[in-house]
């Protein structure tokens, strides 16, 4: 199997990031698919006992695809990143229905556990979808079982020394979450009556650090070109570390499914000033949104998905958009090439040019007004065109001075 190195600072950090971390077609919802979700332990007592109904590798281009999710710790009913992958899979399967999916959720979220769980299984799905940074270091399980294909999202893998590869049957897909987060500073800029915002994190990992960078980075371009002048409130005590242990700011909840501590640092956000607060930080984000819910006048701005939804508060709504990673076509694509034989493996970066990042402002889906998105839509074009570059954990900019901020 062909493979090649990649001598990245992105590729240290991500590394750095793994050691400190984080029967019939299914044609049904995420959330009830959830209830019968396998754990890591029966998939494997099942593959053992040799239930799976489809032979594993099967010839590229059949229409039928034995799928398996795995997920870890939350499930494919987590109403953000895991869900958003499912949902991909789900639309396969709806113009592909001899296709069949098995979520399987590795519910500790250790590292070395994940990959176990995804070694476990391999040699009994044509398809795994892998979904987070705790999965990179599935190089070796692909290379033991070339027939099957892997869609590595949110990392690229690893060999068995640690070394980001690429190989012919692991379609990896990262995401300029920095595009994602921008127009949600600029929203937040134009929309805060208090003149403070706040953006809340998970853990420090680099895609979580992009989010936050991004945001900053849009807040600022908003000051500078519209007119506002919007402060970013942040917390000295939840400031992030980065994987290379450098400083990076921000309100940082310390963990992807601590809704308490979430809802603590959001209230301490809250009664900072802050009036709207962009969420990217999984389970931990839900307790934010109890926070806004229980104050007057605050918004939330929703991450990856959607999650409109989720901000449904009696009559009211606390959301006022959501920045978009765009997981679920990516996923929808990849398994279209695989049942083609069209499938190629390799590292991808994706972002606003492939329509893999953006934000919501549908109708009914968010609370901006006609002026407030023409102006997002403005400074997003920009970043679509290469004009403005949000500032990043590794492109060596700034919030407070990236291109196109001038």
């Amino acid at each position: 199997m062909k493979k090649k190195l990649i001598s990245t600072v992105t590729a240290v950090a991500m590394g750095a990031a793994l050691l400190a971390g984080c029967g019939a077609p299914i044609q049904e919802s995420a959330s009830t698919a959830a209830s019968e979700e396998t754990t890591a332990s029966a998939a494997a007592t099942e593959a053992a006992a040799g239930t799976s109904t489809e032979t594993a590798g099967e010839t590229a281009g059949d229409a039928a695809l034995n799928i398996a999710i795995v997920s870890s710790p939350s499930g494919v009913d987590d109403g953000s990143f895991n869900e958003n992958n499912y949902n991909g899979i789900l639309k396969f399967i709806e113009e592909n229905p001899n296709s069949k999916v098995t979520p399987v959720k590795e519910e500790t979220g250790d590292v070395a556990a994940c990959e176990k769980t995804v070694a476990d299984i391999a040699a009994d799905y044509d398809v795994i979808v892998c979904c987070g940074y705790q999965f990179a270091g599935i190089g070796t399980i692909a290379e033991e079982n070339p027939d099957v294909k892997f869609i590595l999202v949110d990392s690229n893998p690893t060999d068995a020394d640690g070394n980001e590869a690429e190989f012919d049957n692991i379609y990896a897909m990262t995401f300029k979450e920095q595009e994602s987060g921008f127009p949600a500073g600029v929203a937040a800029a134009l929309t805060t009556k208090s003149g403070k915002v706040a953006v809340v994190n998970g853990i420090a990992y680099p895609s979580n650090v992009n989010y936050q960078y991004g945001f900053m980075s849009g807040v600022n371009y908003a000051n500078k070109n519209y007119g506002t002048s919007a402060e970013i409130v942040e917390l000295p005590s939840y400031a992030g570390t980065d994987v290379t242990g450098a400083n990076v700011g921000g309100n940082y909840v310390g963990s992807f499914a601590d809704e308490a501590t979430g809802k603590v640092v959001g209230k301490a956000l809250i009664d900072a000033g802050a009036d709207v607060i962009f969420v990217a930080a999984g389970g931990s984000g839900n307790g934010v949104f109890t926070a806004a819910k229980e104050a007057d006048g605050v918004y939330v701005i929703g991450c990856d998905v959607d999650q409109y939804d989720d901000g449904a508060n009696g009559d009211a709504n606390v959301i006022l958009t959501s920045g978009l990673k765009v997981m679920d076509k990516n996923v929808y694509e990849q398994l279209n090439n695989i049942s083609a034989g069209t499938f190629k493996g390799g590292n991808y970066l994706l972002g606003a040019d492939t329509d893999s990042t953006g934000y919501v402002s549908a109708d009914g889906r968010c609370q901006l007004d006609a002026d407030q998105i023409s102006k997002i839509d403005e400074a997003f074009g920009k970043v679509k065109s290469g004009e403005v570059v949000p500032a990043a954990n590794f492109n060596e900019m700034t919030p407070d001075n990236f291109t196109g901020l001038n």
